[in-house]
């Protein structure tokens, strides 16, 4: 795992080149990225690292970030991916103006600089199917093999392209192919694919198209199109980098540079956009926006804030190495930013019924509790009180060991803003189980410490029974057991490693009457247990929490180790 320097006072490499260019006057001054998914899945947190990187660096400089959708394979393409990725960058804090650009507005312009280099002599079609071309690249070590429709005419090429945009040839028949050099040590030079068939409609275009173009084709042309000055890609894309600057270099057009990046892996994830599609295709979750996922939609909502996914992109910095990222620094940024931000409340997951007895019967008096104490503005809130309360079931033990300093037979412990209480006796059914406590309070610690000095080692949450509601929680672990899902044995598939008790329900959950009308994607804390955030799930007046986080800070005990 790599070390992340949470001081770094330089630079990145890729903001260091940024600098560079404006300060030499490289592109006028001008400073134009872009951020390009492909609409064919939903962004995970991965993305929002190339996101915050390109949007970042555009704000940083002065410049501009344009969204463009690279909408070129209408077989794996869908509105519904475009909705969800505008959604998710604007939700993230990031505003690209009227730069929202599409590949597709560019298909003629492709095909119009396809020609160009058929009559060139720089592209031929070629009558090999997907297969026989694999096999005619060669090997690492070898030269491949020129194909035998490469020297057509240039006449006979422009016929047959021709005839292929007009959809005479079944898909998979022909292509269009680069001609380069097919003994390059660069795989991707030898005659790579520009166009290939494809009778399927596209999402924008209709059945307008039924030859599309390949990525490496398409990319560079885009940019250029766009007058993009540094076009960011993650690091699989340098070995593609010669093939951006051939194309653009034969049609003697606007060059910009492309420049790569390490992306991001975490641990205990997956960030293929194929393996998170299979699982919300073989149902192993309840969808994209599941909050076991590490898309942005499910860190939405499982309560992730977008303050905290741009600060964990900030400490994990930009390199030019492959590396993976603990995921306990993830939830470290998003308790960071929490701990500032969340309203505190008190709810209790698995309710123990206490029953005080010396209070009376029918009263309930309300008790001022502290909204934020990292934010004193927020004020406080009153919640009620009265002589029947729920507490949490692991807060009592009726033989507790040694170091056990909640709640048991005789020992007095301090309630939540309230009172000092003291177990008289304990309540069970006929199985044994206990069911109820009974105690005592002294009347005279109301909201602090009791009159006399005594001291009390633990300090309980708890909420009202005549006015709590009554909710569910869901608390959530790693998706997979396995540090790296990805490195799976030989035979086994990453779906292997799923975790069993990834998802924990829990009903019958009981929350401060605070929280009656909280709304959808609000985030808590709830004291003592962590920080939740209510799920879309809730409606009809029955509320859904799903725990964004524990209170216990696991990176701060891994950063603290290695001190």
């Amino acid at each position: 795992m790599s070390s992340v320097n949470e001081n770094q006072q330089n630079l990145d490499f890729v903001r260091q080149i940024v600098a560079d260019d404006c300060k030499s006057g490289k592109w006028d001054g001008r400073v134009v990225t872009r951020f390009p998914p492909e609409p064919n899945g939903y962004l995970h947190i991965g993305h929002a690292k190339s996101i915050c990187l390109n949007f970042g660096i555009a704000s940083e400089f002065g410049g501009k970030c344009h969204l463009r959708f690279d909408d070129t394979n209408p077989e794996k393409e869908e509105q519904e991916y475009v909705d969800s990725i505008i959604e998710d960058v604007k939700w993230l804090g990031w505003d690209w103006g009227k730069n929202l650009f599409f590949g597709s507005d560019y298909f003629q312009q492709m095909h119009d600089w396809a020609v160009d280099l058929i009559k060139k002599g720089k592209a031929y079609v070629c009558d090999l199917n997907a297969e026989q071309i694999r096999q005619s690249r060669g090997t690492l070590t070898g030269a491949g093999n020129d194909s035998p429709y490469r020297n057509r005419s240039v006449e006979e090429n422009l016929d047959l392209f021709e005839r292929m945009r007009k959809g005479e040839f079944p898909d998979g028949s022909r292509t269009l192919r680069a001609k380069i050099d097919m003994s390059s040590p660069n795989f991707n030079l030898r005659d790579p694919v520009m166009y290939r068939i494809v009778h399927a409609s596209h999402h924008r275009t209709g059945d307008k198209w039924c030859i599309y173009p390949m990525y490496d084709w398409a990319h560079g042309l885009e940019d250029s199109t766009e007058k993009i000055t540094h076009s960011i890609c993650t690091l699989e894309f340098e070995n593609h980098r010669p093939l951006y600057d051939w194309f653009i270099e034969q049609l003697g057009i606007y060059h910009p540079q492309q420049i790569e990046f390490a992306r991001l892996n975490l641990t205990y994830t997956v960030m293929s956009k194929r393996k998170l599609l299979k699982l919300v295709q073989e149902n192993l979750v309840t969808g994209w926006d599941d909050p076991r996922m590490p898309t942005i939609c499910g860190m939405r909502r499982r309560g992730y804030s977008p303050a905290a996914i741009r600060s964990f992109c900030d400490k994990i910095s930009v390199n030019k190495f492959n590396s993976t990222i603990d995921f306990a620094l993830l939830q470290h940024c998003l308790r960071e930013e929490l701990n500032k931000s969340s309203p505190r409340v008190m709810a209790v997951l698995n309710p123990l019924k206490v029953v005080i007895e010396n209070y009376p019967q029918d009263k309930v008096e309300y008790l001022d509790a502290i909204n934020n104490p990292e934010d004193l503005s927020t004020g406080t809130r009153q919640i009620p009180f009265s002589r029947e309360i729920y507490i949490e079931r692991d807060d009592f033990m009726e033989e507790p060991p040694k170091k056990f300093f909640r709640l048991s037979p005789g020992r007095e412990v301090r309630l939540r803003y309230a009172y000092f209480i003291t177990c008289t006796s304990v309540i069970k059914d006929s199985a044994g189980n206990i069911t109820e406590l009974r105690c005592t309070y002294d009347p005279a610690t109301r909201g602090g410490d009791a009159p006399d000095g005594r001291k009390v080692k633990s300090t309980l949450h708890w909420v009202c029974a005549k006015n709590a509601i009554e909710a569910e929680a869901r608390l959530y672990d790693n998706l997979f057991t396995k540090e790296n899902p990805d490195e799976a044995k030989e035979g086994k598939d990453f779906t292997a490693y799923l975790n069993p008790n990834s998802l924990t329900k829990l009903a019958g959950c009981k929350v401060e009457p605070s929280l009656k009308d909280a709304k959808p994607l609000s985030r808590w804390q709830f004291e003592r247990l962590g920080y939740f955030c209510v799920d879309s799930d809730s409606k009809d007046g029955k509320l859904v929490f799903n725990r964004t986080a524990t209170l216990r800070d696991e990176w701060a005990k891994i950063k603290n180790a290695g001190a």
